[in-house]
């Protein structure tokens, strides 16, 4: 599903090695976590497996085509279809309902309104908050605000979801839930790959990878 060919990140102005000669392989239905110490390329690597950000050196497979020289608006329409993002501060528009919050990607893919909305009801059925679609971000706890990003990250059916540490700064309750969630949607055959720097929520994950200073291992 994803695989890193003697990857690197360097960024220009810096000059800062942020991924260094990383080879990766994460199969169909996999679940992977990927640990690090702050700086150590965590969100440098999830940049680029989300297609956010591209390679200085080596190549990028997603579902077997190379991506690595595709143009911005190639990886825009790749990334709108294929990666399901679930970031740390849950970035719901507050203006918006659950309902709404989940339906926005489908909208910006030109799914009609109706079939757009049942998606969405069914995402957020999937995640146990039905008796919340209307209610607002700001009306929402960190968790079920959490449980919504997760909902709107599945609706558009991805080939792999993104976690970005997605159990930060929720209690531990919250935070098991989540985790749950994440292991139920592995279940069903999602291919995960979760971003953390928490040795429980890794400990999830069917294979554990660590970054440090830029190299992976296992």
């Amino acid at each position: 599903m994803l695989k890193l060919m003697h990857a690197s990140k360097i960024y220009d102005k810096s000059g800062v090695c942020a991924l260094d000669d990383i080879s990766l392989t994460v199969r169909a239905g996999e679940y992977v976590s990927v640990m690090g110490a702050s700086g150590s390329g965590k969100s440098t690597l999830m940049h680029i497996l989300g297609l956010l950000d591209t390679l200085s050196g080596g190549r990028y497979l997603l579902g077997g085509q190379d991506v690595s020289a595709l143009p911005p608006a190639s990886l825009a329409a790749l990334r709108a279809r294929r990666i399901g993002f679930i970031f740390q501060r849950f970035q719901l528009i507050d203006g918006m309902s659950a309902l709404e919050n989940i339906a926005l990607p489908l909208m910006l893919q030109g799914v009609p309104p109706r079939e757009r909305r049942a998606r969405a009801a069914l995402a957020l059925s999937a995640v146990g908050l039905s008796h919340r679609a209307e209610h607002r971000p700001r009306q929402l706890s960190g968790g079920q605000q959490q449980r919504v990003a997760i909902a709107r990250a599945i609706v558009t059916r991805p080939d792999v979801i993104l976690a970005d540490e997605p159990t930060a700064g929720l209690d531990p309750e919250a935070a098991a839930d989540i985790l749950a969630l994440l292991q139920t949607l592995h279940q069903k055959g999602n291919t995960i790959v979760l971003i953390t720097h928490d040795p429980s929520a890794a400990a999830r994950a069917a294979r554990r990878l660590y970054l440090e200073n830029g190299a992976l291992r296992a």
